[in-house]
């Protein structure tokens, strides 16, 4: 069949790259792609919220199943879109519908949801600018750190987390005042919860799911988690401390009553289901959900995951989802990401990219690369993920920080920590 792939970060190109391996595939499309998704498909010039040319582009080319990679379409309702017309309807998307897609399009939906249905959850209130006095005093009833959110998408760069009192209000002034424009105009403030964190993914029909290889990410731009928020340095799987004891309390507390809880409200949800997490004590606590794959996370949980990524789709519409069960490489993937300097703060896009051939042993999923006169060049904050096996962790980290280091572009950097505290 031929499928299409929206999107154009690292997540879609290890997505892109698993999907180019299925026996059921004839052609992929990965719109607009990037400069290594061309390596395993077709890049197609349509924006990832274009629905319409995703529409025209679709029924021109024989299109049997798209794939959604990022939030952005499916928080804009891209399911819907298809259900809705009478031309597409037929036609399968992975990802949720508008209202699903809400877990991550709002964290008060989110909060609200797992409230409804005893998800567990770190205490929580939301403000807007018209109670911006009312959530300065609710910040006075808290014990620091201070969690700050943004209620709407911010690109994974719309949470704060203050020491002092006075910054957290003058950032809630700040935040409601348009910070992130829209994304912040109600901000959802929670109490701190300290444990360790890692992603676990679902792939779910509404009904019934499967949980794929769990991942630990790194979003600090500094050495041992310090410095601003990113989209994410480097992910490592598997996670140490997420041992059997611990997943089934997760799959028991968290992804059931999460599935249930979607049945019950008659929420179409047929994707991925991200759960941010975080081990309190020996207890697995809800940072956030996420209504698609993670990103660094992605591009270590392809590599761990041994199953035909296509045949788990059909099974989702198909209503098969429950006989399928996850096969999972017993080694370690982990994924180093470079970056462009000045990232997650003002970079620039451009710079020449070379070394490419002397890569050995890792897997290159491009994130913020483009082509331009022939050249691969850098075309983000975030430019390309470092991929490797190992028999370990450390052995995994060796081989990518060693490919790191032959990749050679202008501002350069990537965390040379990644899976420090594991």
């Amino acid at each position: 069949m031929n499928i299409l792939l929206l999107g154009s970060g690292g997540r879609e190109h290890a997505l892109a790259w698993k999907i180019a391996k299925s026996s059921k595939l004839d052609k992929l499309f990965i719109a607009p792609g990037n400069a290594g998704t061309n390596q395993v498909g077709t890049n197609v010039n349509i924006k990832a919220e274009d629905f319409d040319a995703i529409k025209d582009f679709v029924l021109g080319n024989d299109i049997k199943m798209v794939v959604c990679g990022p939030e952005a379409p499916l928080v804009a309702g891209i399911s819907d879109f298809f259900k809705n017309d009478e031309e597409l309807k037929n036609i399968p998307v992975v990802g949720p519908s508008k209202e699903g897609a809400q877990l991550e399009g709002s964290k008060e939906y989110a909060k609200e949801f797992m409230l409804r249905h005893g998800i567990p959850t770190a205490a929580y209130k939301s403000f807007t600018k018209e109670t911006l006095a009312e959530g300065k005093e609710f910040l006075k009833t808290l014990k620091a750190p201070y969690v700050l959110k943004a209620d709407g998408l911010a690109a994974g760069k719309g949470v704060l987390i203050l020491n002092e009192l006075e910054e957290a209000q003058k950032e809630l002034e700040e935040m409601l005042g348009g910070m992130f424009g829209d994304a912040s105009s109600t901000v959802v403030i929670e109490e701190f919860l300290s444990g360790i964190e890692c992603s676990v993914f679902a792939l779910t029909d509404g009904k019934d799911y499967v949980i794929l290889p769990e991942a630990k990410d790194y979003k600090r731009i500094g050495e041992g988690d310090t410095g601003l928020n990113t989209g994410g340095m480097g992910s490592i799987s598997p996670v140490s401390f997420a041992d059997e004891e611990f997943m089934t309390k997760v799959e028991e507390r968290i992804v059931k009553p999460t599935i249930d809880g979607l049945n019950k409200e008659n929420i179409d949800y047929k994707g991925f289901v991200f759960f941010g997490l975080i081990k309190v004590g020996n207890d697995p606590y809800v940072i956030e959900y996420n209504v698609r794959m993670g990103d660094p996370e992605t591009e270590s949980v392809m590599l761990r995951l041994e199953n035909d990524l296509v045949e788990l789709f059909e099974a989702t519409f198909a209503g098969t989802l429950s006989e399928q069960k996850i096969i999972k490489d017993p080694r370690f993937a982990v994924s180093v990401m470079l970056v462009a300097g000045g990232y997650p703060g003002d970079y620039e896009k451009g710079k020449v990219m070379t070394g490419f051939e002397e890569v050995t042993d890792s897997i290159l999923f491009h994130a913020g690369t483009t082509v331009k006169d022939g050249n691969i060049v850098t075309n983000g904050g975030r430019v390309i993920a470092v991929s490797s096996y190992g028999k370990d962790k450390a052995e995994a980290l060796a081989t990518s920080f060693k490919n790191a280091q032959k990749i050679n572009y202008e501002g350069k950097y990537f965390r040379s920590d990644i899976g420090f505290d594991l």
